[in-house]
């Protein structure tokens, strides 16, 4: 079968960076080409050039066969090619409708049509198996279904390649479930799919084909079925086996004892962290989890239970006091409750510490020194590119989760709650971020760490708790923490 989209040595420089280097691949119709790959590894250089945002510096670009040359996404789009990129470009106060035939909408003696609006903002929704009010505003929808009228959308007109930038990174299991349904139909139907994606259960699942770029360069193309570890091997350049730090050791006395506490989602739980040891929290979505470890850094109030912090109760129970009592927490949506993205890195880094981390002289603060402590600690967790002024937004997932750690450091915490630590960044960043778990540990802190992956605690952690209806269900240790062992607890 002839493909629908082929790439011949496709480069693309800007200045003396090479972003591309001589990248070639096929795409099928009807098929989904995942494309893997670290940050920084040319995966949002392809999808822009393939979307007609950035012109290739060399090589060629065929559809149908045909060499083509975008000057303009415009370009692109008329021959049926659509981006869905991960930062959703909704308007909240314009209709569902409206949203789907933006940039389309049709007119009659040049008003517009809002019937007929209508009737193809519904086709296309039906085409997806979504139903939706076509006239409720787009932004009281959830993220979800903001990101299906995106899909909608690109399938006005004749859609033949679709592009789909980590389209479920902010997703939840049951919502990311059926987006992939909505990817198979659209398979089925005959559009090629490109899948860019950090989540590798997602594309072990969903992918005919997987590329794998690392520097701006191809270095594997993989035919499904294919093994998880050898496209992480692919990606980071090491052996999959690597990915996972942990190094058991010796721990010390508890550093965090929870007993009978109970909060909204929460109900009697104890538990018991030691320095120098990791600790996994698993369940599932909805299962308190996360709920946990919001009530222990004090974001929700508890009802009743104590917890004690080396050894000692704490105050307040507020994110101020449970800070002051040592216990520093690590959001799951970093860029909402853990950034302040507007604004230079460093004060993200250095937020809530100015104080304690002697920051301000005379009560105003120091912003040489400032800037200074928060090159030397992001120096320490290679943040990439190394230029704390630059806005926290500009930064990929995996950048912006050790700017968080990197405030972990500077306030010396003597317990660290990470909420979902790795969600949205990739295979390599995660690599970072468990090297630095790992050695916060061994540096005599005591760690808990809040996942919905199995394979991230089993392989990082000394105990897991496992979590279900808000009440831990059982406690494993070393050779006990499987899989099996942890999805048994769950129900």
């Amino acid at each position: 079968m002839s493909a629908l989209l082929e790439l011949r040595g496709l480069s693309k420089a800007f200045g003396p960076f090479i972003a591309l280097s001589d990248v070639s691949l096929k795409v099928l119709a009807g098929q989904v080409h995942a494309v893997m790959g670290e940050n920084g590894a040319g995966k949002s250089t392809l999808i822009k050039a393939l979307s007609g945002l950035h012109a290739p510096s060399s090589g060629e670009i065929l559809f149908d066969g045909r060499p083509v040359r975008f000057d303009s996404p415009t370009q692109a789009t008329d021959l049926g090619i659509r981006t869905v990129f991960q930062e959703l470009h909704i308007a909240p106060h314009m209709s569902v409708a409206e949203n789907i035939t933006l940039g389309s909408t049709p007119t009659v003696a040049g008003l517009i049509d809002r019937r007929r609006m209508r009737d193809e903002a519904r086709a296309v929704l039906s085409r997806l198996g979504v139903d939706l009010d076509v006239d409720a505003r787009a932004g009281r929808l959830s993220r979800s279904e903001q990101q299906l009228i995106e899909i909608a959308r690109s399938l006005i007109g004749e859609a033949r390649l679709l592009i789909l930038d980590e389209p479920t990174a902010s997703l939840g299991e049951s919502e990311s479930r059926r987006l992939l349904d909505i990817v198979r139909r659209l398979a089925g139907e005959g559009v090629g799919v490109i899948y860019v994606s950090h989540r590798m259960h997602e594309v072990l699942d969903i992918a005919d084909v997987v590329t794998v770029l690392r520097d701006g360069v191809h270095v594997a193309t993989h035919t499904a079925p294919v093994g998880a570890d050898a496209l992480v091997e692919a990606m980071i350049g090491r052996p999959a086996g690597q990915l996972y730090a942990h190094t058991p050791g010796a721990t010390g006395p508890a550093v965090l004892e929870v007993a009978n506490l109970s909060a909204v989602g929460v109900h009697d739980a104890s538990l018991v962290v030691h320095a120098g040891e990791v600790v996994g929290i698993a369940g599932l979505i909805g299962s308190g989890k996360s709920e946990l470890a919001r009530t222990l850094a004090g974001l929700q109030p508890a009802r009743s239970g104590t917890v004690l912090i080396g050894g000692k109760p704490c105050g307040a129970r507020t994110i101020s006091g449970m800070l002051k009592a040592g216990l520093m927490y690590y959001p799951s949506d970093r860029r909402r409750e853990g950034l302040v993205l507007r604004r230079p890195l460093y004060e993200s880094v250095t937020l809530g510490a100015l104080g304690s981390a002697g920051l301000t002289r005379f009560g105003l603060i120091d912003r040489r020194a400032e800037r200074r402590r928060a090159e030397e600690l992001t120096e320490r967790l290679a943040l990439r590119p190394a230029d704390v002024t630059r806005h926290a937004l500009l930064y990929s997932g995996g950048n912006q989760q050790k700017a968080l750690i990197a405030r972990g450091l500077l306030r010396q915490a003597v317990v660290h709650v990470f909420d979902e630590p790795t969600v949205g960044i990739d295979v390599g960043a995660k690599a970072d971020v468990y090297a630095q778990i790992d050695s916060t540990a061994r540096g005599g802190a005591g760690v808990v760490v809040v996942s919905s992956d199995l394979t991230e605690l089993i392989g990082i952690s000394d105990r897991v708790y496992v979590v279900a209806e808000g009440r831990i269900r059982g406690e494993l240790r070393g050779d006990e923490i499987t899989e099996q062992a942890i999805a048994e607890r769950f129900f």
